[in-house]
């Protein structure tokens, strides 16, 4: 799984960073890729990478605020032009489907592919043979939601250092195996599944965050997740400012992460006030109350594998 930020900043574009957008990369899981927030200007992002708009199936809307939207009717309109003629869904609030339904009409904008839209309430909005991803709402000045993706178990890697010392010839019998089917060989001894294939292996838990202040529901969304993105639109001097405006600081976003015990936590979503020369400090002190912590940037690729962030 990888995660691509096509937009890292809050409110309005900078020199420095776009409006929210996460691209989560799917591809060698399911083959797919699912995109958070569509803030303006995404699809100029995507341009500057190696992303195809074709292969998103899914987007996730966290809260109707421009910053957040005004880049989907461009990109939907886009993939209808670069080869996207698979259904996609769109997840979000309520007026989501109106607003982009009016904006089409208006705009005499025809897709080429089918669109639907899953108004978002708590709880499980998604769930296939591969992942869960459950809603909470949080606490913003509009309703605004954060979404917890679970990874179901992975089947355990088939022991060929034991197969192959049982005699168990390659072909459509290791398959059974793998899938969990007891096997029998020719010479009438009968192989186990489970002396040949390891223990299922833990999925990830990736939580996105939407705009929100400290709360109890961000750290309920979070718990033990591998990793949490969150924003930290201001920093441990502004407190109370932050709140005021539905707003979390860095220093909020840890607390959040070391109260909820995750892996990692990637901070997103950062006020244009903060120049680069401004972050050291911002990251620091962040890392005073969880020590890992990242701070995210336009076109970052993250990727978790074997329980590792690179």
């Amino acid at each position: 799984m990888q995660l691509h930020f096509l937009g890292t900043g809050a409110g309005m574009p900078s020199k420095e960073r776009n409006t929210s957008a996460l691209m989560v990369k799917l591809l060698d899981e399911i083959g797919e890729m699912w995109l958070f927030d569509c803030g303006e200007a995404t699809q100029h992002q995507i341009l500057h990478s190696s992303l195809k708009p074709r292969k998103v199936t899914k987007i996730f809307i966290t809260h109707l605020h421009g910053d957040h939207i005004f880049g989907l009717p461009g990109f939907l309109s886009s993939r209808s032009f670069q080869g996207g003629d698979e259904p996609l869904t769109i997840f979000g609030p309520a007026g989501l489907q109106q607003w982009v339904e009016q904006t089409f009409a208006l705009s005499k904008t025809h897709l080429t592919y089918p669109l639907q839209f899953v108004e978002v309430q708590e709880g499980v909005i998604y769930e296939d043979a591969h992942f869960t991803v459950r809603a909470g709402e949080l606490r913003h000045v509009v309703p605004c939601f954060g979404y917890r993706i679970e990874q179901k178990e992975l089947p355990g890697e088939l022991l060929m250092e034991k197969v192959q010392a049982l005699g168990v010839p390659k072909g459509p019998l290791l398959g059974q195996l793998k899938r969990g089917h007891n096997i029998e060989l020719e010479n009438g001894i009968i192989i186990k599944a489970t002396d040949v294939v390891a223990p299922p292996k833990k999925g990830f838990t990736l939580t996105i965050l939407g705009d929100t202040k400290y709360c109890e529901e961000a750290i309920t969304l979070a718990q033990q997740a591998d990793i949490v993105i969150h924003e930290a639109t201001f920093d441990g001097e502004t407190t109370e400012l932050a709140a005021n405006y539905g707003h979390s600081t860095n220093v909020e976003a840890a607390m959040v992460a070391k109260r909820a015990g995750v892996k990692f936590l990637l901070l997103n979503h950062l006020s244009a006030r903060f120049l680069p020369h401004d972050l050291p400090t911002f990251l620091a002190q962040a890392q005073e109350v969880f020590s890992q912590t990242l701070l995210t940037y336009d076109q970052t690729v993250f990727t978790w594998s074997n329980d590792k962030l690179d």
